[in-house]
This record gives C-alpha cells, structure tokens and sequence, in this order.
C-alpha cells in the first residue's frame, strides 16, 4: 500500500474523529390520512411509505485545526454546543489603533 493513500485514510479517520460522520442517515417518510382519535377521528392511516435521507445541517466556517485556519464543512450543531473552535480576527472588546 503506497504511502500517500495511508496518509489520506489517517487525515479522513483524524477529521471524522473530531467531526463525526457528516453522511446523511437513511429513514421513512410516511403519507397519511384521517383524523387522529384524540381528535375525535377515526384514527390515521398509512396510505404510503418513501424512503428519505435525513441530513446535517452543514455550513462551512473556518476552523482552527492544529494550530492552523482551515475551512471545513462543519454541523451546525457542533458550532451552537462550543465544540469547535473558531480563529479570532480580534480580540473581543479592544479597540485598534492607528499606526
């Protein structure tokens, strides 16, 4: 096995490590009718069942990554919960001054 593919698997298992798997996860759509029975119907029926995917809501930032900025495609949900880190343009409450 020639090096280059190596070292493209240990990148791809490096980013899904700290990513996740971002592929979308397969499920059923379900068409239906009736009123539910709570609602004084008769109950609902399945008239039809399509299979959908369930995907991530992706959107790429920039991320630092050892030390470096990188873009990535990242979850929306990582970025809310503080589990990535983003690189700082400029410090927080500071004011620049002119040279």
């Amino acid at each position: 096995m020639s090096t280059l593919k190596k070292n493209k698997r240990i990148k791809r298992a490096k980013k899904a490590a700290i990513y996740g798997d971002l592929k979308p996860v397969l499920g059923n759509s379900l068409t239906q009718r009736g009123k539910a029975k709570y609602l004084g119907g008769n109950g609902r029926k399945t008239t039809g069942i399509a299979r959908r995917q369930f995907k991530q809501n992706l959107q790429e930032v920039r991320v630092v990554e050892d030390g470096k900025t990188v873009r990535r495609r990242v979850p929306v949900k990582m970025l809310r919960s503080g589990l990535i880190q983003k690189p700082v343009v400029r410090e927080p409450f500071t004011i620049e001054e002119a040279k």
